[in-house]
């Protein structure tokens, strides 16, 4: 069960642990600087780049901007396709839903493909409270559901895992899920997996009810699209009886013209492949092929209320192409455990605090995790300027002040524990609206630079615990352009 946000630890304190991890730092390190070098070489092979990655904004941005019309028009044409339109405003009730719909069908386990709707609002954990078991079918969520773990990657879920791990795990649990692991099982990766095409077989084979996410859906003809690498999904979106897909309502783009931009987009970002291995594509259902009934389960969850804010709406493009993670020098060394959300890096940073809120210690500090170097918005396929609503969510922390919580305005007081970083901030905006009183600060910093500490005192520790002061320069800047250029006023 994933730990509530409210009893998580702070992002910095989780982060302390897991860097102390030799073996995640080493597993995180080969794995993202593998995938980081495969993608920049599949993304240079174009040279419309450019144009491509703002298409994919420019869609996303006007679909946001109508999302209300597209939404209703998703929702009559999945309808008259055959298929059911649920609508949930919150984790509870698209598990609520999720949770009747696989009761009415009687049986009491479920297939999933990959997703990270369902991950977000805990369904799997809903699912078994109510004695109903999902089984994971895509890989590496294989190898995180018989570890006992949690998904620590958006692509790669247990890109923390290597492969002497992920034999112990097949070896010791895969018996208790269903077939177990062939005698004699080894960490190479042909053998993995045939072991995991075994396990899973069954399941494919036996199971009546299927539960998937959806990486976009068509407006004009309510189609669901899932793209993956292992066929798994497509076993899953085809055998069952009964097909219940959660889908986040940010998925939506208006038309199939769009949809080129995006399965360009999206392989070469997530897998550094030209085109993804399955692409899968249903519309409602069709007699004698496929699943006989069709749910498609809408969730809002915090989506609308991101979207009323016009800086942090852009991370509402994302594709979860996870390429921020691969890049992020924050991620590479924490690991995703530390973001306690299904969400992990950068556009987790961005994401879970408007979907939540800042109200948990947790989710105040998810803002802060970043070095702020921009690596993540230059490798965004739909430029998200993660820095910039990261900046954003920083001030929403540190000042509180107006927000959209379900739909209704209200307003935030700041999060507790910032007051020195508030201080420090409207003591600098003071400093700089009055010249002299900062040229005089500058020149009583640099004569007594020799006396300065390391570390600072008192609230500040927090800030220096992870880093040194700035070494004060022996003359300012703007000295140093009096003395050499002799332009009073002019620096």
């Amino acid at each position: 069960m994933p730990t509530p946000p409210g009893a998580a630890p702070a992002f910095p304190d989780a982060a302390e642990r897991s860097t102390r991890d030799t073996t995640l730092r080493n597993n995180l390190r080969r794995a993202t600087h593998t995938i980081r070098a495969k993608r920049a070489a599949a993304v240079a092979e174009l040279a419309d780049w450019g144009e491509l990655r703002a298409a994919g904004a420019a869609i996303k941005d006007h679909t946001l901007r109508h999302l209300d019309h597209y939404l209703e028009q998703v929702e009559a044409a999945v309808t008259a396709a055959g298929g059911q339109v649920h609508w949930a405003v919150d984790a509870a009730e698209a598990n609520a839903i999720v949770t009747r719909l696989v009761r009415e069908t009687g049986e009491r386990e479920v297939v999933k493909v990959k997703s990270m709707a369902t991950q977000e609002i805990g369904l799997n954990e809903a699912l078994a409270a109510a004695g109903i078991t999902a089984y994971e079918t895509d890989l590496a969520e294989l190898i995180v559901q018989l570890g006992h773990d949690l998904p620590s990657h958006i692509l790669v879920p247990a890109i923390h895992r290597n492969r002497a791990e992920i034999r112990d795990i097949f070896r010791t649990q895969m018996g208790r899920w269903g077939r177990p692991a062939p005698a004699g099982l080894t960490d190479e990766p042909a053998e993995l997996a045939e072991a995991a095409r075994l396990h899973l077989r069954e399941k494919f084979l036996s199971a009546k009810v299927a539960v998937s996410g959806a990486n976009f859906i068509v407006a004009e003809t309510g189609t669901l699209v899932v793209v993956e690498s292992e066929g798994n999904g497509r076993m899953c979106l085809t055998l069952p009886e009964t097909l219940i897909s959660v889908v986040g309502i940010e998925k939506v783009i208006p038309s199939w013209r769009d949809l080129e931009v995006f399965l360009q987009l999206l392989p070469r970002s997530s897998t550094a492949e030209r085109m993804n291995p399955y692409t899968s594509m249903w519309t409602g259902t069709t007699d004698g092929d496929g699943p006989a009934a069709f749910h498609l389960v809408l969730l809002d969850n915090g989506r609308t209320d991101a979207l009323a804010d016009q800086v942090g709406r852009q991370a509402l493009r994302c594709i979860r192409c996870s390429a921020c993670l691969n890049v992020c020098p924050v991620y590479e060394r924490a690991g995703g455990h530390a973001y306690g959300s299904a969400y992990p890096g950068p556009i987790g940073a961005i994401l879970t605090p408007q979907l939540r809120g800042t109200v948990s210690a947790l989710d105040a500090s998810l803002p802060y995790a970043s070095s702020l170097c921009g690596a993540c918005y230059e490798v965004c396929p739909v430029a998200i300027d993660i820095p910039e609503v990261l900046v954003r969510l920083r001030e929403r922390v540190v000042e509180g002040g107006p927000v959209t919580v379900r739909g209704t305005r209200a307003v935030i007081r700041p999060a507790r524990g910032h007051a020195a970083e508030r201080a420090a901030m409207r003591a600098a905006r003071w400093a700089f609206e009055h010249p002299r009183a900062l040229r005089a600060g500058q020149r009583l910093a640099s004569r007594t630079r020799a006396l300065h500490p390391r570390h600072l005192p008192g609230p500040g520790r927090a800030w220096t615990r992870g880093r040194d002061l700035p070494e004060v320069p022996a003359e300012s800047f703007r000295d140093w352009w009096q003395r050499t250029r002799g332009e009073r006023g002019t620096a």
